[in-house]
């Protein structure tokens, strides 16, 4: 069988477009259209970093430059449209989703039960405490775990036992995050969090794996079993290997051969409609946007390499005298690819974001019309994340003279 063959420009186009970094600014951008980006994403990963701006903030940030802070809050907490809970990481879900995370609890609630660690955390009297956690919620409201006594004791992640009860009722679905207050869960029963329907729904398992594999492909455009399986972590290789198999014979998907950037090919599946979505996948748009270390275009390093030729790792975990950039380094898109990096900190109390490195890919060079391009990126990101006074200058220097 001859596989349709996607030239890289073509696969790029193609998986921006699905990750919604083809979108040109709208006028409005309020609460429906931040949910509608959501969906298309299928979810926005939290992170607790704020060196510059929080991931699912800068998420939205770098795909609609009208997008405000508030609005993620109001969706979870007011609008009850998203929840909480994990894909790859924590992540806020679109709410509709729900039914198909019922596995998961379950294999957590296994996994746990099992696990030495979770057991040693929560202590000899772990039914007893989850007992005393559930009387709490229901009496008292939704709760934080600041309210209990052995808040921060312990050193796991600085766990107390309490801590570790109301996250392994989280977990496993029997609670759920209501909201967060600064970056901290606030978590309450799952029947005041999750609407009835919902939490009475029981897909199969089945089901739920031909769903996260049919779902994860129509939002990746193209991708490998090992991907689809990655997308939201419900289905392992194997399965999604087994739904690949499957979707290919009821000709709901076709297999593609897609080039990289260094001329190499991979075969992948693509949904049926694939030349149909090649046709129709909007440009990138031709100016420059900073993106989160975080942000699903990256997130698998491995596909950025192949279709960016990008390598792209973060450093916040690598110890300050191993780093070749920097702690908390963003890149940097123009057009339809990666032109750099720049390692940035905002000064939050003098209201000032800098820019303390800025390295651009081999090929690419600073030329005036790019620098003004990245000076006004640059600028837009500080009054977004309230810091608009901007240091630049060194940065842009060393590059230039690079």
């Amino acid at each position: 069988m001859t596989l349709l063959e996607i030239p890289n420009r073509d696969a790029r186009r193609l998986f921006l477009d699905h990750h919604a970094l083809s979108l040109a600014p709208a006028e409005r951008h309020g609460d429906d259209e931040t949910l509608a980006l959501i969906r298309r994403l299928g979810f926005v990963q939290l992170d607790s970093i704020n060196t510059v701006e929080r991931a699912h903030h800068m998420i939205l940030f770098s795909r609609a430059p009208g997008y405000r802070r508030e609005q993620l809050s109001a969706l979870h907490h007011d609008h009850a449209a998203l929840f909480e809970h994990w894909t790859h990481d924590a992540s806020l879900i679109p709410i509709e989703f729900y039914p198909h995370w019922r596995h998961r609890f379950r294999a957590a609630k296994a996994r746990i039960a099992a696990s030495p660690r979770w057991q040693d955390r929560i202590g000899e009297d772990g039914e007893k405490l989850l007992r005393k956690v559930r009387r709490r919620l229901r009496r008292e409201g939704p709760l934080m775990a600041r309210d209990f006594e052995d808040k921060g004791a312990g050193g796991w992640w600085g766990w107390g036992p309490s801590k570790t009860a109301l996250e392994m009722l989280w977990r496993t679905g029997e609670v759920a995050i209501a909201r967060r207050e600064g970056f901290e869960k606030v978590y309450d029963l799952t029947e005041r969090v999750i609407p009835e329907e919902l939490r009475k729904a029981r897909p199969s398992e089945t089901a739920s794996t031909d769903w996260a594999c049919r779902e994860a492909l129509d939002r990746l455009g193209i991708a490998t079993p090992q991907e689809i399986a990655g997308f939201w972590k419900l289905a392992s290789i194997a399965n999604a290997k087994a739904w690949a198999a499957k979707a290919l014979k009821r000709g709901e998907i076709v297999e593609v051969s897609v080039e990289g950037t260094d001329g190499s090919r991979q075969r992948a599946f693509a949904p049926a409609d694939i030349e149909a979505r090649l046709a129709q996948a909007a440009e990138a748009p031709q100016g420059i946007r900073f993106l989160s270390p975080f942000d699903p275009a990256i997130r698998d390093r491995k596909r950025a390499l192949r279709l960016f030729g990008f390598d792209y790792r973060i450093e916040v975990f690598v110890p300050e005298k191993k780093r070749q950039y920097g702690y908390y380094v963003l890149p940097i898109m123009e057009g339809d690819r990666f032109i750099g990096r720049a390692d940035m900190k905002a000064h939050r109390a003098e209201d000032r974001l800098e820019m303390k490195g800025l390295w651009l890919e081999p090929g690419v060079k600073l030329t005036g019309a790019r620098e003004k391009k990245i000076r006004s990126a640059f600028a837009t990101l500080a009054r977004f994340t309230g810091t608009p006074a901007i240091e630049a200058d060194a940065a842009l220097r060393r590059a230039r003279d690079a």
